[in-house]
């Protein structure tokens, strides 16, 4: 089978909790996969948040079908330093690929001009 449009290697991460040794703990994103995926038709969009314009990038990626890709989750793409949140997991009508909507998770470390 020809990997086509399925050119960017991408890791799948999600939620856990990583405990502190006090009986407390703190959030952490655990890769648990990856996969290749296409990458399309990114939108942009701003929204004020907090008195500022908050940009939000939405793209569609296409992968094949897999059942461990659930809203919340993150997609990181090394090559460009982007994480992706998926907000949509939605198989085509033969269930032969999967089409994943997600918004890029803006990065607090960079600098904008």
């Amino acid at each position: 089978m020809r990997a086509g449009p399925l050119r960017h290697q991408v890791s799948l991460q999600s939620e856990t909790q990583q405990s502190d040794g006090m009986g407390g703990g703190r959030k952490t994103w655990a890769e648990y996969g990856k996969t290749w995926v296409g990458i399309d038709s990114p939108s942009g969009r701003t929204s004020p948040v907090a008195q500022q314009l908050q940009a939000t990038v939405t793209v569609e990626l296409t992968m094949r079908p897999r059942k461990d890709v659930q809203p919340g989750h993150r997609i990181y793409h090394k090559s460009t330093d982007t994480t992706y949140v998926v907000e949509a997991v939605l198989p085509d009508n033969a269930v032969s690929m999967l089409r994943v909507l997600c918004s890029t998770l803006p990065d607090p470390m960079r600098k904008t001009p």
